[in-house]
């Protein structure tokens, strides 16, 4: 499994880094809260320190759930009940306060693993709204029946959409999955692919905007 490790204890993560690979993990290792958001693409788990220098880990965890479902282990110091209640609430799929046994923590990791594994769903590989079929293996879309010819951004969006067919999906998951740093990509990029890729389909009730959050691809049973 691919580990992202958020620790600023260099002592501490080199002892992380290597019992994770001991047992068969690949690890990144950062410092920095900013790296989570950069990093997190590339990993299956995120092992979070709330201590972190250059952020709060509490508000990593929450601008990280605003673009990723990713798997996220909390591994701190700060073991007061607030926080604890606020890791999870924010979203966290488990909280270990340190000093912790390194055999608790891989226990840990497998049962968020196994967990979120089996929770999530096979994903739709062809949606279908109305008239409209978007076959995301092939890349193609077919509007009554025509192929209409679509820009790789134009399909990257579409293909976000339409794999969540029914369900809001955020502005910023949507810049972070397209562009791959919801944070550094251009916001205004996203509305004039949004508009191009409307004007192609000719179906403006397919693409819902949700206002102040994003948008919502029309439902599979439409």
């Amino acid at each position: 499994m691919q580990i992202l490790l958020a620790e600023d204890d260099d002592g501490v993560a080199a002892a992380l880094v290597e019992v994770l690979y001991d047992h068969g993990h690949v690890t990144r290792r950062v410092r920095y809260g900013r790296e989570v958001l950069t990093y997190h693409r590339s990993s299956d788990l995120l092992l979070l320190d709330l201590g972190l220098p250059d952020t709060d880990g509490l508000d990593v965890l929450r601008a990280l759930r605003a673009v990723s479902d990713m798997s996220v282990v909390v591994l701190t110091a700060r073991g007061d009940e607030r926080s604890v209640v606020r890791g999870l609430r924010l979203g966290a799929d488990d909280y270990l306060v340190k000093p912790v046994r390194l055999a608790e923590l891989l226990a840990r990791i497998d049962a968020v693993t196994r967990r979120n594994a089996a929770k999530s769903a096979p994903s739709v590989r062809t949606a279908r709204a109305g008239d409209v079929e978007v076959d995301l293996d092939a890349r193609r879309v077919r509007v009554a029946g025509a192929e209409i010819e679509l820009t790789t951004k134009e399909f990257d969006i579409l293909a976000v959409l339409a794999g969540r067919a029914g369900t809001a999906v955020s502005r910023e998951q949507l810049l972070d999955e397209v562009w791959g740093d919801a944070r550094h990509a251009v916001s205004r990029s996203l509305d004039v692919h949004l508009t191009q890729l409307r004007a192609k389909l000719r179906r403006p009730e397919l693409l819902t905007t949700i206002r102040g959050f994003g948008y919502r691809f029309g439902d599979l049973e439409d």
